[in-house]
């Protein structure tokens, strides 16, 4: 892969519109996308490898299925904001907020491919926010900011991607059986095969 330039990361940051969509769509298209965070003024990048849709309300593997919460906000607010949270007090995720304000859809991004000063392991939600320097401090940041934004992927890189039942869901009845992880094919960095 090429390094990009920080220059072609900041004329090819994802619009908000990108992330005012259907969720799953949402999650299949950020493969092979950008995650820049600006750690200390170092660009910290990594190719968007696993992700997972939670597509609203309805969805009873979602932390959005349980309403409008301190924890959740964040979820039911306008497309384009990271939503961030803690799992077992000492695991930070990182999600994207899609769709319109109110309908509590995010995807979830599992793994990265690095591609720029990112240390330590990238294969799993928890492992990329270490690596990426990522924590509650960006829970609700826009998308769009310098410090954190997801920039498109190169056009002649267009992933093969897989479609599986999203991963540590089992108390979601018929949800968690619905194929809302995306990863692309034969990358070694995705969490679990």
């Amino acid at each position: 892969m090429t390094i990009p330039s920080s220059e072609t990361l900041a004329a090819a940051r994802l619009p908000r519109a990108f992330y005012d969509r259907d969720t799953a769509t949402v999650a299949r298209e950020l493969l092979g996308c950008l995650l820049v965070h600006r750690v200390d003024g170092e660009e910290r990048i990594g190719r968007i490898v696993e992700t997972e849709a939670y597509v609203g309300a309805h969805d009873l593997a979602s932390h959005s299925s349980k309403g409008i919460t301190k924890r959740t906000r964040v979820m039911f607010g306008p497309p384009g904001h990271a939503y961030v949270y803690l799992i077992y007090g000492m695991h930070h995720c990182l999600n994207v907020v899609t769709e319109g304000e109110g309908q509590g859809a995010a995807v979830l991004l599992r793994a990265l491919e690095p591609v720029r000063n990112l240390p330590g392991k990238t294969s799993g939600p928890g492992l990329l926010c270490r690596a990426m320097g990522i924590d509650l401090r960006y829970n609700g940041c826009d998308l769009q900011s310098d410090e954190l934004h997801i920039c498109a992927g190169s056009e002649q890189e267009v992933p093969s991607v897989v479609e599986r039942a999203r991963i540590g869901v089992d108390y979601a009845g018929a949800w968690a059986l619905q194929p809302l992880r995306f990863y692309i094919a034969g990358n070694a960095h995705v969490s679990r095969k």
